[in-house]
């Protein structure tokens, strides 16, 4: 049983908008310290941003627009804590402490994954999928329902009939959809809105490429500080996520479908 959600979701739309800012604090550093929380709806669009970098409100506004339409943005940029810049000083060390598990890919999810893919290709407008054994739920907006019974017969579809959605229909909020992100291998962690250097991005890439390459479920907790994890240099680990990002064309795009 799993469930998967697409890029125009309101809280996809958050998750987009907090990856597209990393990408730009990448585009001011080398290695930026950011993190990014987003809350948007119904006109509205709220973003903290804790950073080293200088974000102006023509630059974040931009983005906003460009993702999620014309949003009102009301945006706090602060710099990050003294203690978290320490941190990183001299060498690359675990940006946080966390449990984080990988989880081999069941086949349902991946067929989910695809399903949910194909029609966001048709229809690239709010959508929620369900799939639990035979049962399949599309929800669907801007998509009649007798369109998508002919590519998906026997499914349940639109249950409450044609509908628009968007951020006038619901909110969205960062890291909200961990379980579409991450299927099986969800802990506490969010993926979205933060550089390489915190282990809720990096240590949760590592452990499910590890999982997906050994197939075997991977464990993993680690210490703000540690330089060390999972018996390799946290820096190889921040390699491997940043090889991760750059080949599927950075946050922005790594926060669309999460990672599969």
């Amino acid at each position: 049983m799993i469930e998967k959600v697409n890029p125009s979701h309101p809280d996809k739309l958050a998750d987009r908008i907090a990856g597209a800012l990393v990408d730009l604090g990448y585009k001011k550093s080398n290695n930026p310290k950011v993190a990014v929380e987003v809350l948007l709806g119904h006109g509205y669009c709220h973003i903290i941003i804790e950073t080293s970098e200088e974000y102006s409100f023509e630059e974040v506004d931009s983005i906003v627009k460009r993702i999620a339409g014309n949003l009102k943005l009301d945006l706090l940029v602060v710099k990050q804590d003294v203690h978290l810049d320490d941190n990183q000083n001299g060498s690359i060390r675990c940006g946080d402490n966390g449990i984080f598990k990988g989880v081999p890919l069941k086949d349902e999810e991946k067929k989910l994954s695809k399903i949910a893919r194909a029609i966001y290709a048709k229809y690239p407008t709010d959508g929620k999928y369900i799939l639990d054994g035979e049962k399949l739920v599309i929800c669907q907006s801007n998509a009649p329902r007798e369109e998508l019974e002919k590519d998906y017969p026997g499914a349940i579809i639109n249950p409450l009939g044609d509908w628009t959605g968007g951020s006038d229909v619901d909110s969205g909020a960062t890291n909200r959809k961990l379980g579409s992100d991450m299927a099986s291998s969800v802990t506490g962690g969010g993926l979205h809105g933060k550089d390489l250097s915190k282990a809720d991005v990096s240590i949760n890439i590592y452990a499910f490429l590890k999982a997906q390459e050994t197939n075997k479920e991977v464990k993993i907790s680690c210490a703000i500080g540690d330089e060390t994890v999972d018996g390799k240099p946290y820096s190889e680990i921040v390699d491997i996520a940043r090889s991760y990002i750059n080949n599927i064309g950075g946050f922005e795009e790594f926060a669309k479908w999460g990672l599969y």
